[in-house]
């Protein structure tokens, strides 16, 4: 069963020009099978953990094309869950795997920025987000609008990973400045690619209490070829190859550059290779008063 959010009776308040931040990786439909790619390959990984009771009303805050949704619903059976995010596409393409994969789940669908969310204070029993505070030029101040609609001593869940945290063997120079190339961007597009190391400051910034976060590590080596691919190949390189453009275009690199350092990467993923990343999930509850 799916619904949509009602339209709200007052106007939605004027755009802030810091609301519609560039996703640096784009909505094409390449990058919408790495995002599901990803969510396949680590759903053990990021929503071990994770446990909301049936009948709970969830919020998550960005859900995108419907990744790591799909995967909530199937860990969390009989919860209300309202899906939100900025993009109408991406939107459509979440219900669609929904649709397919969890007809029966109870869902609401919202499009809107959330910072603005058309909910009563309190009318989420938790929240949950990922891969989404990356993107946001004011983090904190997207948790706190996040705070207002969480009830008192509702929780809230948020993975992030962080670019730091990718070493590989055999290491290679130009890998790692292709890897800070997609740093940068999404620094100029207002997000953080390091944002994991931050997220127990910016919670507790943001009004949480009892703020804990550890890290969800990957690692994938020939033992692992089910890693190799769905991780290392199929999600990390991927998505630094994905902002080639971007990064040309950007002037922070030339085409040998760029492509010697996709090689290297790609080598992590050959024989005698070996990649580690780390994401970070914290999880943090809505002080009682």
């Amino acid at each position: 069963m799916t619904t949509e959010t009602p339209t709200p009776a007052e106007p939605a308040a004027p755009e802030r020009p810091d609301d519609h931040h560039d996703y640096v990786h784009g909505y094409s439909q390449t990058e919408a099978q790495r995002l599901g790619d990803q969510a396949d390959t680590l759903a053990e990984l990021l929503h071990a953990g994770t446990a909301y009771p049936a009948g709970s009303r969830v919020l998550e805050a960005g859900c995108g094309v419907g990744a790591q949704t799909v995967h909530l619903l199937a860990a969390n059976p009989g919860i209300r869950l309202t899906a939100a995010d900025l993009s109408a596409e991406s939107l459509q393409r979440a219900r669609a795997r929904v649709a397919a994969q969890a007809p029966a789940a109870d869902v609401t669908w919202h499009h809107g920025d959330l910072h603005r969310l058309p909910f009563p204070d309190a009318s989420f029993d938790h929240v949950f987000l990922c891969f989404v505070l990356e993107h946001l030029p004011d983090p904190v101040a997207g948790l706190a609008a996040l705070r207002r609609v969480l009830r008192p001593g509702g929780t809230i869940t948020v993975i992030e990973g962080d670019h730091g945290s990718a070493f590989f063997h055999p290491e290679g120079p130009a890998a790692r400045r292709t890897i800070d190339h997609l740093v940068r961007l999404q620094a100029l597009a207002g997000g953080d690619g390091l944002i994991g190391r931050r997220l127990h400051p910016l919670l507790t910034a943001a009004g949480f209490a009892r703020v804990s976060v550890r890290p969800r590590t990957v690692y994938a080596d020939g033992a692992r070829p089910a890693l190799v691919e769905g991780f290392t190949l199929r999600t990390f390189v991927a998505m630094v190859e994905s902002v080639r453009a971007e990064a040309l275009a950007a002037g922070l690199t030339t085409p040998e550059d760029f492509d010697r350092g996709i090689t290297e990467l790609r080598r992590a993923a050959g024989p005698g290779g070996t990649f580690h990343y780390a994401f970070f999930e914290a999880v943090a509850v809505r002080p009682r008063s």
